[in-house]
């Protein structure tokens, strides 16, 4: 069966039929100068056999001399997910031995104040995410993890499941806890992802609808769904039960206020 450039780009050599997803083999080399022809059966290199997102981080990574810092502004990825596709990326080139060794984790706490004192759920989240060296792994409730790190100027955090810029504060939590009391310890958490702010689904009054208005979005703005990220460090942290569908005040973090 055959393709046309319509279907497939052909300009990058593919290691997968885009009929039926086998390996496909190289059979035939051949000289543009004199038209003369090898045939055989010719084995692809690991780097012949990198999807197309693999190949573009490996270049920049290359054209960036391996520094990760500017990987990440150039493709506009946290560290959480920059390094996750270099972790990706040398166990496709089957050299995951080395990834300790490429990037190894560091995530400075130094500058995280944290008041001990504090009932506050960013207070208290903060406490523990520096308890635990600025680096945590949480689950949503459908059990995916999620890696959550402390970001350098002590104040906000990322994860390789949310959007880089801007990082999110962990006052963002303190809105969230006042929405979930203000409605009788629970609320509805929201859809973000197919309506805009203000809509049903995605209220002021709903967890979705509360991050948005911390993030400065307005009535009508499409709005990002973080929920299942926020509702998984909620829960992590002891202050709410994450629910389906819904966020509960947890009993042991109402006693506190």
């Amino acid at each position: 069966m055959l393709l046309t450039e319509e279907v497939i780009e052909m300009n990058r050599l593919i290691s997968k039929c885009p009929v039926c997803h086998g390996t496909l083999q190289v059979t035939t080399l051949q000289c543009p100068d004199c038209g003369m022809e090898l045939r055989n059966t010719f084995d692809l290199s690991a780097f012949n056999l990198l999807d197309c997102d693999q190949f573009e981080f490996l270049t920049t990574f290359l054209k960036n001399r391996g520094n990760l810092k500017e990987v990440q502004s150039d493709m506009q990825l946290s560290y959480p997910a920059a390094k996750k596709k270099l972790d990706e990326l040398l166990a496709a080139l089957h050299l995951s031995g080395t990834i300790d060794k490429a990037i190894p984790k560091e995530v400075d706490v130094s500058r995280m104040n944290v008041d001990y004192t504090s009932t506050r759920a960013s207070e208290i989240i903060k406490a523990k995410l520096k308890a635990h060296g600025g680096h945590v792994t949480v689950y949503t409730v459908r059990g995916l993890p999620c890696e959550i790190y402390a970001e350098q100027d002590g104040t906000t955090f990322t994860s390789d499941k949310l959007p880089i810029k801007p990082a999110y504060d962990y006052k963002v939590f303190d809105d969230i806890v006042e929405l979930l009391i203000k409605q009788g310890g629970r609320a509805r958490k929201g859809n973000g992802r197919n309506y805009k702010l203000g809509e049903p689904g995605c209220e002021e009054n709903t967890v979705v609808g509360t991050i948005a208005l911390h993030r400065g979005r307005t009535i009508g703005e499409s709005v990002f769904d973080p929920v299942f990220v926020m509702a998984a460090i909620l829960e992590w942290a002891g202050i709410a039960e994450n629910g389906r569908g819904e966020l509960i005040l947890a009993d042991e973090y109402k006693e506190k206020l």
